[in-house]
């Protein structure tokens, strides 16, 4: 018999509420499969089970908030009796809810300024539900918190470069001439495969520092920074972005920002990242200097593509072409800038060979 407990979905996350169940005692569950839904402080996130069994007792009722490691179920393993007990779902967890005791003052105050703070919006602004209000106070907070560990434990460096796109911008007219719209690549997938591919003669980018030591991570998972329609921001997983075609990264990366917006994440998305990618062109801004989410050791960000004085690496002419600024956020214990700047070296000499990617 084996235990599924709550994961960590997110560096950042201490705990969760349950919001369903998707299997029931007797149950067959396969790796991977979805078998709850939990509530963090930034979405609803689909959990996934990590080895095969039978669903035995379910020890969470829904509604139910827990830290994360907490037991939730119990399983029988391939080919194991069930005990001669009769298991006992969900016993105890109305018992235990009743037991909590009433909020502190100073939570039951705040909670009293988030519902006056729905209510109370100013003139021209839509007013937003009291759990929406409470949904967006927690993710900052959230938010807050891991961005204040990251500037407080993580010595940041810096680095920008200026990138031509002019060979990247033709190569990708020609690719999606003959593309319906809406299976057309965008100029934010292919930077994001540049990314990968170059983090692969990088290893000291991608990865984590737990422990006080670094991890190294074989594949590249990329977290993509989403900001969610009602503010806050998630910084899902795209997974082995270096292996996969720009059609299938484009669609998935597609789909990730769709599903992000929605509220439907799957826990391996939100707990896999190895680094993370920003992309604040759409903002207008000319460049980004990232936070490092922890415990991750860099950050990739890129700017607006707009049209600059560049020199021609072939004629040697002055010309006026499209360009982005690439920065790097990495961390000091475990890379320096020497090989940031040669990371973005290299990332600038792959994007002028696109049909490389």
């Amino acid at each position: 018999m084996f235990e599924f407990k709550l994961p960590s979905l997110g560096a950042d996350m201490d705990e969760g509420k349950l919001l369903e169940w998707h299997v029931k005692p007797g149950d067959k569950v396969k790796k991977g499969q979805v078998v709850a839904v939990v509530d963090t402080s930034k979405a609803a996130v689909d959990v996934e089970i990590w080895q095969d069994g039978t669903v035995f007792e379910l020890l969470v009722e829904p509604g139910t908030r827990l830290p994360v490691g907490s037991v939730m179920a119990t399983l029988l393993e391939e080919g194991e009796s069930a005990p001669a007990r009769k298991p006992v779902t969900l016993k105890g967890a109305r018992k235990g809810e009743a037991r909590r005791k009433a909020p502190p003052p100073e939570v039951a105050a705040e909670a009293v300024g988030v519902q006056r703070a729905a209510e109370l919006a100013p003139p021209g602004r839509p007013r937003v539900s009291p759990a929406a209000a409470a949904r967006q106070a927690e993710m900052r907070r959230t938010i807050a918190a891991a961005m204040s560990r990251s500037k407080r434990e993580i010595p940041h460096y810096y680095l920008f470069e200026t990138i031509p796109l002019a060979r990247a911008s033709e190569w990708l007219a020609a690719v999606n001439a003959d593309r319906p719209i809406t299976e057309r690549i965008l100029m934010a997938a292919l930077l994001l495969k540049a990314v990968a591919i170059t983090l692969k003669g990088f290893p000291a980018l991608n990865g984590f520092y737990r422990n006080e030591r670094f991890e190294h991570a074989d594949a590249v998972h990329a977290g993509i920074a989403i900001s969610l329609r009602g503010g806050g921001l998630v910084a899902p997983a795209l997974h082995d972005v270096d292996s996969k075609t720009l059609p299938v990264l484009m669609r998935e990366l597609s789909d990730l920002v769709r599903r992000t917006r929605a509220g439907s994440l799957r826990s391996s998305e939100m707990s896999g990242p190895t680094i993370t990618v920003t992309n604040l062109g759409e903002q207008g801004v000319e460049a980004v200097m990232g936070v490092i989410y922890p415990p991750q050791v860099a950050l990739v960000g890129f700017g607006r593509v707009a049209s600059r004085p560049v020199v021609d690496e072939v004629s040697g002419e002055l010309r006026v072409l499209p360009a982005v600024t690439a920065s790097l956020a990495a961390d000091h214990r475990v890379s320096d800038g020497h090989r940031g700047a040669l990371f973005l070296g290299a990332l600038r000499e792959l994007l002028q060979h696109p049909e490389d990617l």
